[in-house]
């Protein structure tokens, strides 16, 4: 599942929805990575992998991209979990 957006986020919300992703009711999920604008003006970089939660400030992009790989993924929820 992928998206593009340039809805605006909060790095403590962004890794609430990473922890969120390991309780399993979102599929089975193996990684998700991502660069989203943050509210600030900055760029929040992150990549998951179960049990794992690597969350940064990086470089600008021209917008904001999401992807989350697994398998029966809630393509809907994760959607609702992230805002897009």
């Amino acid at each position: 599942w992928g998206v593009e957006t340039a809805r605006k986020f909060d790095r403590a919300a962004v890794e609430d929805a990473l922890k969120e992703l390991d309780s399993g009711k979102y599929g089975a999920v193996l990684r998700a990575k991502g660069i989203l604008a943050a509210a600030d003006g900055s760029w929040i970089h992150f990549d998951y992998v179960p049990g794992e939660i690597n969350v940064r400030t990086g470089g600008a992009d021209i917008t904001g991209k999401l992807c989350v790989i697994g398998s029966k993924l809630d393509e809907q929820g994760i959607a609702a979990l992230f805002g897009v």
